[in-house]
């Protein structure tokens, strides 16, 4: 199939420029490589910029500055957890044992991590946050003084070429400048085109019960990668489980811009619907509570909180930046409970009798209706809801990312449907399966990306 006629030829193929195509990139260029990174949209990022740009390690310095015991066993416990146990656990093992050298590389490379969070499924604070447009930015540059690495943009991947059929993946057929061309990769070929979060059709293949929520993510993730595997016999992992994000601001349907999802749940506020009633424990993972939300009334809720909460906000880290949410719009603020159920068109006697039997268990210590023990995992202390002014933030599930794919290898080798390797082809990042299994730890996707992204530039670059 892909045998002769080539237009191209370079070592390495990379199709996705995002964070793990990147990471990849420029760890097969330090393998001594040369690189073909491929990316359809007319600018590098994808998904990764439009994150919150949080990454999850355990046992750094800044949790050991911070006085927060952590360790690789709490960290892959938590992954399991989150995971409801369906995690391939030798992906988990491979991140476990690589993540301490994900954080110093991007140290290393000059990224600036802000104060660490306490975040979704964490049973300790391990969220490092780093601004993901600077890091692109700064992934961007390496790749350019590299000097071994070439990137085309508006230059979409379309079909993998093997040798012979069912044979190995040498290369692939791209349109360049708007012409098809077949570039042959000596080496190996990675697969981080992101996920399907844009098309429709695969949604409605594998997750039809997500129909009610917002469609998000980056523009070019219309599932290019996966289907390309597919089309060899790759195996799937993880497909059943996509779920949304919860805290995705509804205006984030019609409006342009970034920055729409806010957790105030992890700081202590409490999720009512729009009878004015809670409907799940807050605490649990955001894609749990994003697939709660959408069994409520017009798939909607607002985070409610007071001035107590406001106050543990984090500037410019975007799902606990509250004052920019206040500022921009998006968040409900009155002096009084009932003056904001009226502003939200709840009845005010249903939220504050809600809210004073939340209070009366946070005073007496006990959950009775929904067993909630904590801000996040059973880490963090309940606070009542009693100071004013009083704040609300609209909330419904965004389908941001579908954090599932391909089956692969510890080594990122993608498997087909047998479980045999198909030579050649590795992927990491979003379209890499069963990493996250049930449900999702916040940074785990990211840190993902970038510790199955090297993994996948190196084995790539040995590929022969």
């Amino acid at each position: 199939m892909g045998g002769s006629g080539w237009q191209r030829e370079t070592d390495v193929v990379v199709i996705g420029a995002g964070l793990a195509g990147y990471c990849a990139a420029l760890a097969a260029a330090d393998a001594g490589t040369r690189v073909l990174l491929l990316e359809k949209q007319p600018a590098v990022g994808g998904s990764s910029v439009l994150s919150g740009g949080f990454f999850a390690f355990a046992g750094t310095d800044l949790q050991q500055a911070a006085g927060v015991e952590d360790s690789g066993a709490r960290l892959l416990e938590d992954l399991k957890r989150a995971g409801g146990g369906q995690n391939d656990e030798r992906l988990l093992k491979v991140y476990i044992d690589r993540q301490q050298e994900a954080y110093a590389w991007l140290k290393k490379i000059g990224m600036a991590f802000k104060p660490l969070q306490l975040s979704s499924a964490q049973s300790v604070p391990r969220t490092h946050p780093v601004d993901p447009e600077a890091l692109i930015s700064r992934l961007r540059e390496l790749a350019a003084q590299a000097g071994c690495v070439d990137t085309l943009l508006n230059s979409p991947a379309e079909r993998l070429l093997q040798d012979e059929p069912r044979g190995r993946v040498v290369g692939v057929l791209a349109r360049i400048e708007g012409r098809p061309e077949k570039v042959r990769a000596r080496r190996g070929v990675v697969l981080a085109a992101g996920g399907f979060s844009r098309n429709e059709q695969m949604l409605r293949e594998f997750v039809p019960h997500q129909a009610r929520g917002i469609r998000y993510g980056g523009a070019g993730n219309t599932g290019d990668g996966i289907r390309m595997a597919w089309a060899l016999g790759a195996g799937f992992r993880d497909m059943a489980f996509i779920k949304g994000t919860f805290g995705f601001h509804p205006d984030a349907a019609t409006k342009e811009g970034r920055n729409w999802t806010k957790l105030a749940v992890y700081r202590g506020a409490i999720a009512v619907n729009k009878l004015g009633r809670r409907f799940v424990d807050e605490s649990k993972s955001y894609k749990l509570l994003g697939d709660a939300v959408l069994q409520q009334p017009d798939a909607i809720a607002y985070q409610i909180f007071d001035q107590s909460v406001m106050d543990k906000a984090a500037d410019g880290v975007p799902p606990f930046d509250f004052q920019s949410a206040l500022r921009r719009g998006l968040l409900w603020q009155a002096g009084t409970l009932d003056e904001l159920a009226r502003r939200l068109g709840i009845d005010p006697a249903q939220l504050s009798a809600t809210i004073n039997r939340y209070n009366g268990f946070v005073d007496n210590g006990s959950d009775e209706d929904f067993g909630r023990d904590g801000l996040s995992t059973h880490y963090g202390k309940l606070t009542r809801i009693e100071r004013a002014p009083f704040y609300a933030y609209p909330s419904s599930s965004g389908l941001i990312a579908t954090y599932c794919g391909l089956t692969v290898d510890a080594g990122t080798r993608v498997l087909d449907v047998f479980g045999e390797p198909i030579e050649g082809l590795f992927a990491a990042g979003e379209l890499m399966g069963g990493f996250h299994g049930v449900a999702y730890m916040t940074g785990s996707s990211l840190g993902k990306c970038v510790v199955f992204g090297r993994i996948a530039g190196q084995n790539a670059a040995r590929a022969v």
